[in-house]
């Protein structure tokens, strides 16, 4: 497995070294910025790979004990051929649920900072001219907006913010106006702000030169909002928070939602191979070794995620076909391989 995940991370990380390149020589980037910016971007890719490298080596496993005879020994001493393939199948069960772990919490921490590395230490953006948006839950079923004209990465501040607080009923119960919002330590301060409150006794105003408010995002979301949409680089409860603050447009939202269950799906492919490696491993082979191995690995692979891309596609189109479409391949692979080891086992 470990030799399957260096292999396939060598694969999809060719075309991330050759950007290193460009970033260096073309745009004059720091080479330690820019190799930052590759190691940031090896969890998201690690994810993907974890599956593939998991039936490369179950695949390998399988044929090195079917070559050696060993799985005939094993059931001349009268243990099945669904005896051994369940550690197997419990090792893709640790490994699905790892490589989920991974994917909701290291990859987007791992990609804010990566955004952050690029927007701010390799292009030097001083400000961005766009109007972010974003919205959060509050205690007692309230909701928070907060808005602003424009944000500097380089000093981490937002432009001209407002922040409009409502209560369970939708009510606006307190807005906060300000110049600037300056991200320090966990919060943000507000600089020269206007606090109006709408109070059962009537509104008040009140002024403070410096204020912190905790608006529930960081700078590196702030840069990812303008510079990316795609919800693959977010986490499932990132991409339900989008979803929730109603910005999207309805085939925007359509995509989201399909991705928010796809993404639950797809580390679960890693239990899905190990099933199909094993009776793959078990058919006799005649030379190739682990190349025929590697080659079989790569052929499933693109099988499953053309499937995958085709019913993503399907699941985008309304989301009552989200959730079906985003386990049909998982489904129809594992029947695949379930039958092919039963015939396997019958043998």
């Amino acid at each position: 497995m470990l030799f399957g995940l260096s292999a396939f991370t060598l694969i999809f990380v060719i075309t991330q070294i050759l950007n290193i390149a460009k970033l260096v020589s073309e745009e004059h980037a720091p080479l330690i910025a820019a190799v930052e910016y590759f190691v940031l971007q090896l969890p998201g890719i690690i994810v993907l790979v974890i599956p593939m490298a998991l039936l490369l080596g179950v695949l390998l496993a399988t044929q090195r004990l079917s070559g050696d005879s060993e799985i005939t020994a094993m059931k001349a001493g009268g243990i099945s051929l669904y005896r051994v393939a369940l550690p197997l199948l419990v090792v893709g069960v640790v490994t699905s649920f790892l490589s989920l772990f991974l994917q909701e919490k290291i990859a987007p921490i791992s990609q804010d900072r990566a955004v952050y590395v690029r927007e701010e230490v390799i292009k030097h953006a001083t400000t961005i001219p766009q109007s972010l948006v974003t919205s959060q839950g509050l205690p007692g079923g309230g909701r928070q907006v907060t808005s602003a004209s424009s944000f500097e990465p380089s000093t981490q501040t937002l432009n001209h913010v407002t922040v409009i607080q409502y209560d369970r009923a939708q009510r606006p119960t307190q807005i906060v106006i300000a110049d600037h919002a300056q991200f320090q330590a966990d919060a943000w301060n507000f600089q020269n702000a206007s606090v109006y409150r709408f109070d059962p006794d009537g509104p008040t105003i009140s002024r403070f030169p410096s204020m912190r408010v905790d608006i529930g995002e960081r700078p590196a979301q702030f840069i990812q909002q303008v510079s990316s949409n795609n919800p693959e680089e977010m986490s499932r409860s990132e991409i339900l928070r989008v979803i929730s603050e109603g910005h999207l447009t309805v085939p925007a939202m359509r995509s989201y939602y399909a991705t928010y269950q796809s993404k639950l799906a797809r580390p679960f492919a890693a239990f899905v191979f190990a099933l199909i490696a094993v009776p793959f491993g078990l058919r006799p082979v005649r030379g190739g070794g682990s190349g025929l191995g590697f080659g079989i690995a790569i052929v499933i692979v693109f099988a499953y995620y053309v499937v995958s891309t085709v019913f993503l596609s399907v699941g985008s189109m309304s989301p009552a076909f989200a959730v079906p479409a985003a386990w049909a391949p998982n489904v129809i692979f594992t029947a695949f391989g379930a039958a092919m080891l039963r015939r396997a086992g019958n043998v």
